[in-house]
């Protein structure tokens, strides 16, 4: 269980933070990146869900994948080294990415099939999805850059979670488009 009694430690005042697992990272550190990016997204999410009250089904995928992206920002910030650790660190795990898999499949059934790229926007709730996948997106590479770098380790089903993260997104957005009839088409060479 996490208990915060005070917010201010006075130990990042050096430039550094320190990983669940207890080694200090410099703050601008790729990994500390990675899971500050998650926590990006989250709050874009946040931000979105604002506008879904009225969808509530959606309302609540968007509430289990902020919690889901809380475990991820755990996973990240406490790598496998191999070492032996006191506690059990937090993993995503695969059940966590077939639900989000069966949710996009719910959402998109009801989607037409689209004949374009979408341009970000529509309702207040889709515009914010879609800067939240932005985000997604990055966290993503991000990701798969750090876990090219010797030592660093990013368990499989935490990138394939973010993955199919942006793909939920986009698909959300749509939903939230009126189920897509609300969505703004991009027209090829509309302005030239």
């Amino acid at each position: 269980m996490v208990r915060l009694n005070k917010i201010y430690t006075r130990t990042g005042d050096d430039g550094t933070t320190a990983l669940v697992s207890g080694p200090r990272r410099l703050k601008h550190d790729l990994r500390v990146d990675a899971y500050g990016t998650i926590d990006e997204v989250n709050s874009a999410i946040g931000v979105a869900r604002l506008h879904t009250q009225s969808l509530s089904e959606l309302h609540a995928m968007l509430l289990r994948i902020q919690n889901d992206l809380f475990d991820l920002g755990a996973d990240l910030a406490a790598p496998d080294t191999g070492e032996t650790l006191s506690y059990e660190p937090l993993r995503v795990i695969e059940a966590q990415v077939t639900r989000i898999e069966g949710e996009i499949d719910l959402l998109n059934a009801s989607l037409d099939p689209l004949k374009s790229f979408i341009l970000p926007g529509g309702t207040p709730a889709a515009a914010h999805l879609h800067l939240a996948r932005t985000i997604a997106r990055r966290a993503e590479r991000i990701m798969v850059e750090l876990s090219r770098f010797e030592g660093e380790t990013i368990d499989p089903p935490a990138l394939k979670y973010i993955n199919r993260l942006s793909d939920f997104l986009f698909v959300a957005a749509r939903f939230a488009n009126d189920g897509g009839k609300a969505d703004i088409l991009w027209v090829p060479g509309k302005n030239r």
